[in-house]
């Protein structure tokens, strides 16, 4: 019985330790892809948490998966293994939520601080987001790839993230 607490212990303290929450961008926050000041834009912002603790933040959800793609072209300390939450804000309640918890609608007539965006929605209002607001297709964040992205370019390769968001 005490080995059983014992693991119950660890394991709760190791997922203390790994679960990183989503933090608000402070007021000098830039956005790690084209340097404007994120806490401008409430509603767009996005970020990305590393194991080690840290963060970086976005103006939009656009600009994070550009980072997503190519973290060494922005962060050469960095790989898409360290990473360990991304958070988006979800376009309807403006609430911070995990990047693999929305569809993220592309090709809509929906612009953000950079224009052109990709638009996080909870998946039972994707149908009404489209009639509303158009777009091209709805995809969840597994099945995005670097190609769906405006904008978005692969300094050392081309193709698809694995899959695995953390």
């Amino acid at each position: 019985m005490l080995y059983v607490a014992v693991f119950i212990l660890i394991l709760g303290i190791t997922t203390l330790v790994w679960a990183h929450d989503p933090k608000k961008p402070g007021a000098n926050d830039k956005c790690a892809v084209c340097g404007m000041l994120v806490k401008a834009f409430p509603k767009w912002a996005a970020q990305i948490v590393f194991k080690d603790g840290t963060y970086v933040y976005f103006d939009g959800p656009k600009d994070m998966f550009k980072f997503y793609f190519d973290v060494a072209k922005y962060n050469k300390h960095k790989t898409q293994a360290d990473i360990s939450d991304i958070y988006v804000t979800e376009y309807y309640s403006a609430k911070t939520v995990k990047a693999d918890s929305v569809v993220f609608v592309i090709g809509s007539n929906v612009e953000g601080p950079m224009g052109t965006e990709v638009v996080p929605v909870p998946e039972s209002k994707v149908k009404g987001f489209m009639l509303d607001h158009k777009g091209d297709k709805a995809l969840k964040f597994s099945e995005i790839t670097v190609s769906d992205i405006p904008g978005a370019e692969m300094s050392g390769h081309k193709g698809m993230h694995d899959g695995n968001m953390k």
